[in-house]
Order: C-alpha cells, then sequence, then structure tokens
C-alpha cells in the first residue's frame, strides 16, 4: 500500500511537469481543435460546480472524434488528465489564473470523461470526473517537514476555523461580519509546536460591525442576492512554552508562558 502510495505521488508530480499546460497524448490532424476542446471544456466543468475547487486541465489523451458533414460539427470525447488548484469554485475564476496545488497543499489530481460538440462553439455535452487526494504516506515519503491532510471535524481544526474568522471580522473594513459556511480542506505540521491550517468559506451575515462581540452567534447569513460569500486560508499555531522573565516594582518573577500565532487571508467575492 505505502509503494502505491509513492507510486501516486510520482505520478502526480509528473502531472505538474506540464505546469498546467495542455499535453495531447496522441497529435492529430485536429489537435489544435481538440485543445480547444479540452481546455474549455474544463473552463465549463468549472462553471458548473457548486462546490469544491477549480480544476486545471493538464494532459489530453483517448482522444475520439466524428464529424457531422451537413453541420459542420465535430464531437468529441475525450479523457483529461486535471489537477486542483487553490481557487475555490465560487471565486469564479479562469482555470488558467488559478495556480496548481503544490506538495505542501493536499494535492489532488484526477480525470474526467469528456462529450463535447465543436463548431463555431464548444458545448459540453456530459461529462464525469473522479479526483483522488494523494495519500499523506506518500507525500510524508517525498517531504518530511510537509503538512499532511487533517479530519475536518477535529475540534483544533474547527477551533483554528473560528480563530481565523475572528480575526478576519476584527480587522475586516467590510460592512458586516461574515460567519462560517463550511471547512474545505485542513492540515498540520509541526513547526516550533504544532501548526494548524484550514480553508473555508464564509457568508455575509446580517449584522452590522456595530453589534457588539457578544451577539454574533446570533447573527444570521444574509437571504439575499446581494449576500457576500467568500474564501479563507487560516492557521493557528502554539508555539512551545519559553521562559519570560517577568520585573515587576520591587520583585523579581519568571514564569512560563505559551505564545499563539492566528493568521487569515480571506477573499470575498460580489454576488452573482
Amino acid at each position: 500500500m505505502k509503494r502505491m502510495s509513492v507510486y501516486l505521488l510520482v505520478l502526480f508530480l509528473a502531472l505538474l511537469l506540464h505546469d498546467g499546460k495542455a499535453k495531447l497524448e496522441s497529435q492529430g490532424c485536429n489537435s489544435a481543435d481538440a485543445e480547444r476542446a479540452g481546455e474549455e471544456a474544463v473552463e465549463q466543468i468549472n462553471r458548473d460546480k457548486t462546490d469544491g475547487y477549480v480544476l486545471a486541465l493538464n494532459r489530453l489523451y483517448d482522444l475520439s472524434h466524428t464529424s457531422n458533414q451537413e453541420t459542420g460539427s465535430s464531437v468529441y470525447n475525450l479523457t483529461i488528465d486535471v489537477l486542483e488548484t487553490q481557487c475555490h469554485t465560487i471565486s469564479r475564476k479562469p482555470w488558467k489564473q488559478c495556480e496548481v496545488r503544490g506538495i505542501g497543499d493536499i494535492p489532488v489530481y484526477g480525470e474526467c470523461q469528456v462529450s463535447v460538440q465543436v463548431d463555431a462553439q464548444v458545448k459540453l455535452e456530459s461529462y464525469s470526473c473522479a479526483l483522488r487526494e494523494v495519500a499523506a504516506t506518500a507525500v510524508v515519503h517525498v517531504c518530511p517537514d510537509c503538512p499532511t491532510a487533517d479530519n475536518l471535524n477535529e475540534p483544533v481544526i474547527k477551533e483554528t476555523a473560528k480563530l481565523s474568522l475572528q480575526k478576519f471580522n476584527k480587522e475586516s473594513r467590510l460592512a458586516n461580519y461574515f460567519t462560517l459556511e463550511n471547512i474545505t480542506k485542513a492540515s498540520s505540521q509541526w513547526v516550533i509546536g504544532p501548526a494548524y491550517f484550514v480553508e473555508f468559506t464564509v457568508l455575509e451575515t446580517v449584522c452590522s460591525k456595530e453589534t457588539d462581540v457578544s451577539e454574533l452567534a446570533h447573527c444570521p447569513p444574509m437571504n439575499c442576492q446581494f449576500a457576500h460569500r467568500g474564501f479563507c486560508t487560516g492557521s493557528h499555531m502554539t508555539l512551545e512554552e519559553t521562559f519570560k522573565i517577568i520585573n515587576p516594582v520591587g520583585k523579581d518573577a519568571s514564569s512560563f508562558q505559551k505564545r499563539e500565532s492566528v493568521d487569515v487571508k480571506c477573499e470575498i467575492y460580489e454576488p452573482q
């Protein structure tokens, strides 16, 4: 099992070498059209997705197509290697503008079976995608110091998302507070102490920034077409206990103190 996990990681790294550019496994007379069909198909798949992350096209293979002489159109059946990017689908960013996940970002890869009709435009007829997360054992084998995936339901992961959102709400200059929607990824690693990383989506609430912080638990999400959504990455690090010297007036004292660090970065998107 470990050997298979390492093999899958090597395969993933090989896919990354293409830098997200479409590569045709077998060249044909219509390879330019096939590349166009594959790129546009992935764009339309991303537009159809309502959760998860934007997928990037990496490679085309198992290519076949049939032509319709009367209409001048062609139907392409493609198998497309895809790589998960760091953009959430709610961003609606084109996949070419998104960075593919690296070895330290819980990499995900897979393939999509796609059928598209091509004439003046490319129309996605059908698709089916199967995605796989690179196993943590394979990541550690190649990169022992890289973060590895964590269970989204772990209390410490939920706490990391909570602390990250609290910091965002405190520092944000937006008119309203935001509430947690979904935790979408989580990982951890040992730095100077345990460090936890989360990715999550947020929703705008009906409560303005003038609302007392103690009332935030009772702020429902804004349920209208003008509500904003966002995607955040946050981290929570607990540093090892450090020896701190305290010198009150007339006294010498010392104590152990545990320091914590919370960071967050959010992108808030305009309503569609």
